[in-house]
């Protein structure tokens, strides 16, 4: 029998002896096609993939950075206002003041001509023959919380304190 065998197939034996170092018993975990009818397998290029990666994550970043940037732009703009509010307050509340003002209504801030500033409940326009005063200061309505909401300013004294710091 041994004859017939070598007759038809010669290696028989050798082929029956597989290597299992040349063989896998999970062929669907190999990195390639393990058999030519399989599909077609690609290594993952890792370099792009970090790439990409780093590139979506550095986007994000820059966008949520840009948010914080501008909500620290809005508090100080917010504080600033907040910190007019309060010099305005001070400064009205150490003016001179012929009545108890109403919460809610308008006033104006003037200075005289000795520095001493007064409130009053004439605007700059509302003056029938001038202003009485040397210049005006501001125009503010005074809050519920006692302070005093900046309705309008003279820019000409912004100028001038700005002069002023400048030779300073």
């Amino acid at each position: 029998m041994a004859d017939k065998k070598d007759k038809i197939q010669p290696d028989y034996d050798k082929r029956l002896h597989i290597d299992e170092d040349k063989i896998t018993h999970n062929p669907h975990n190999l990195p390639y096609a393990h058999t030519v009818g399989s599909a077609i397998i690609f290594p993952d290029d890792k370099d792009r993939i970090k790439t990409t990666a780093m590139t979506a994550m550095v986007e994000q970043t820059n966008v949520q950075m840009k948010q914080i940037y501008d909500q620290m732009e809005l508090l100080i703009s917010q504080a600033n206002k907040l910190k007019e509010r309060v010099e305005l307050s001070e400064e009205i509340y150490t003016a001179e003041m012929g009545f108890k003002p109403i919460t809610g209504n308008t006033y104006h801030l003037y200075e005289k001509e000795d520095g001493v500033k007064v409130v009053s409940m004439i605007g700059p326009d509302e003056w029938a023959r001038g202003c009485k005063y040397a210049h005006y200061v501001a125009t503010a309505r005074l809050m519920g919380d006692h302070t005093w909401d900046i309705e309008a300013k003279n820019e000409e004294e912004k100028e001038t304190e700005v002069e002023v710091q400048d030779t300073e």
